[in-house]
């Protein structure tokens, strides 16, 4: 099929050819009762072959070829009939006009057009028959009805079921509503009844054969909409979400206004809610200044730091690309705001300087940073240069310049560490507890779990992974983890901000950690996919560096409360900036003495420096 596709006009033109051949003999056949005896062989050949060229000829400048066949109508037929006559008209006259001894005669002539325009138009209304009736079942094989169930039956569900139930008829069953206003049940909207509450999810799934559950409910606590994913997701059924009523008015296509189930629906948390008032006072009017601002949380706070009307907002990062992109995102949404994107490194001392003496911020916020476990542990060499040299001289620069504050973006991973790059995030934390002591420059960390979303988060992993058909791969099936959305930690820094005095770490109340496992069992079952059955779920064994839980504070800290009722404080530590200049020096030593290669070496020096830095055999897989 495809080869007739694409070679079409050649398959027709061949088979005009063989009418034309069969049309001359036959006729011949008919008018003499017998087959071509040899003397009149030579006059059959010559004639054959100039209706062949006449006949093609008429048919190419009438474009008969151009015609897509499964739309030919009445009218096409009729120009086939018309350049059939032409071509045995011109036959005839060159016959007669030139005597042509050497065609055969005008009986045979005719007959043979009248076989050629018959079997030239039949072939085409039987190929026609044939096209139109395959296209219908490939049209009816991809608008198979699918049987949806739509959860909740307010405003948002009337709109969709009227889209539904005209325009989407063919593709769309709606089998029923569900509304947890146990009242509505048995009522009935645009003629779909709603047909139970949330417990009658699972039933209702069952019993009509539901492939597809659109969630339509906008108004909702992120912990009911949790709950309610949760029953969806026993069904095997696959759920998109309606973000907002107004998304049904801008999307002229109804299901582009539903999206996938994100892990952010099943976390189950309200996003922290912000003093915007403190944070507008400090930000407005102001020089800010992020590195490492092309990354996701780096964009991210550029993002919400430019809502605040600051005097500049400098952009620095090493990666020009994803420099280039944030900077060109906030110059088209933020046309009359100042943006300067910097290409630099926080390892080049002389090129901060540079920076800081021209801007000379008010504001810094320090997310440049390597943060990837297994790629630190093959080259712990970069991660001390980067995170640990990196933060000393941004921290540096932040005093010599007098910034006014100066916010750390730190990890959970610095909380007990079992890897370099925890390990490196936890010195940092302490290099900005030193720096606090000696510095009129107010310096803190926050402190954080997984960024869903963020670059080398596991959740886009998952995403590729089941568009892909799986399989979806897993380091350990008890492997836990605290999460958070980028805007909520994005958020805490901001907040933290506020809060910032001498040296303290921030740290969010995330809730509950969560299991890996069981987030992807969640994304495949809510993907309409049965876990080890439709798409297997693959453990590979924990990576290097990497442990099954991650801790937000050590035990060493306290926490207490802030004004905010999801931020808490670690109180700072006792190690004197004195320390951190010795430990400095031995890891600048330490640069200079080994290589990658070496790593043990390397990870014994960080362990003196960081006593809470634990090797990976001595912890509890």
């Amino acid at each position: 099929m495809k080869f007739l596709k694409k070679h079409r006009n050649i398959v027709l033109k061949m088979m005009d050819i063989i009418i034309i051949f069969l049309a001359y003999y036959v006729s011949y056949a008919l008018i003499n009762n017998q087959l071509i005896i040899q003397n009149e062989m030579n006059k059959m050949v010559n004639t054959i072959v100039l209706a062949i060229m006449i006949y093609s000829l008429m048919l190419h400048m009438f474009k008969t070829y151009e015609n897509i066949t499964r739309y030919e109508t009445a009218y096409d037929y009729l120009v086939y009939i018309l350049a059939c006559l032409i071509s045995y008209t011109i036959i005839v006259t060159l016959k007669i006009t030139f005597h042509l001894d050497t065609i055969v005669s005008i009986r045979i002539n005719m007959i043979a057009a009248l076989i050629i325009v018959t079997g030239i138009i039949s072939y085409r209304v039987i190929l026609k028959l044939i096209l139109t009736e395959r296209y219908k079942i490939i049209k009816h094989d991809n608008t198979l009805k699918k049987n949806v169930l739509l959860i909740g039956a307010g405003e948002a569900a009337t709109i969709v079921l009227g889209t539904l139930k005209t325009t989407m008829k063919d593709t769309y069953n709606v089998v029923g509503l569900i509304d947890d206003n146990s009242n509505k049940v048995n009522y009935a909207i645009s003629g779909v009844k709603i047909l139970g509450t949330r417990n009658d999810i699972v039933r209702i799934c069952k019993e009509k054969n539901v492939e597809l559950i659109l969630f339509t409910i906008s108004k909702i606590s992120n912990e009911e909409r949790k709950n309610i994913l949760n029953i969806c997701q026993q069904t095997g059924c696959k759920v998109r979400i309606l973000p907002g009523t107004e998304d049904l008015i801008k999307n002229k296509n109804l299901m582009d206004s539903f999206r996938n189930v994100e892990i952010e629906d099943l976390l189950g948390r309200d996003t922290i809610k912000l003093d915007n008032k403190n944070i507008g006072k400090l930000i407005k009017g102001k020089v800010v200044l992020v590195t490492g601002g092309g990354g996701s949380i780096g964009s991210e706070l550029c993002r919400q730091i430019i809502k605040y009307d600051p005097k500049k907002l400098v952009i620095v990062d090493i990666y020009e690309n994803n420099l280039y992109d944030i900077e060109q995102e906030l110059n088209y949404n933020y046309p009359n705001q100042k943006v300067y994107a910097i290409v630099a490194s926080v390892r080049d001392k002389k090129r901060l300087n540079e920076i800081f003496e021209e801007f000379k911020p008010y504001l810094v916020f320090h997310a440049a940073a390597h943060k990837h476990v297994p790629l630190m542990e093959t080259s712990p060499l970069e991660a001390i240069k980067n995170n640990v040299f990196g933060t000393y001289n941004v921290v540096n620069c932040s005093d010599e310049y007098n910034v006014k504050r100066f916010i750390l973006i730190s990890t959970d991973k610095a909380v007990n560490p079992t890897n370099i790059m925890g390990a490196t995030k936890r010195l940092c934390e302490m290099i900005i507890q030193a720096k606090a002591k000696t510095s009129k420059t107010e310096y803190a960390a926050v402190r954080f779990g997984n960024v869903l979303g963020s670059n080398g988060s596991v959740v886009p992993l998952f995403k590729k992974q089941i568009a892909s058909g799986g399989p979806v791969t897993v380091t350990h099936k008890d492997i836990t983890r605290f999460f958070m959305t980028i805007p909520e930690a994005v958020s805490l820094v901001l907040q933290a901000m506020t809060y910032a005095k001498c040296g303290e770490i921030f740290v969010l109340d995330m809730g509950e950690p969560v299991k890996i496992y069981d987030m992807a069992v969640k994304l495949i079952k809510l993907s309409g996919y049965e876990p080890n059955v439709d798409m297997q779920i693959k453990i590979t064994g924990l990576r290097p560096g990497e442990k099954l839980y991650e801790e937000l504070l050590m035990e060493e800290e306290g926490l207490k409360q802030t004004k905010h009722e999801k931020i808490y404080i670690a109180p700072p530590s006792e190690i004197s900036m004195e320390k951190i200049e010795d430990n400095i020096q031995i890891l600048d030593d330490t640069i200079q003495k080994y290589n990658n290669n070496q790593k043990q070496e390397i990870k014994k020096v960080m362990k003196k420096i960081v006593p809470t830095f634990k090797e990976e055999k001595t912890v509890e897989k």
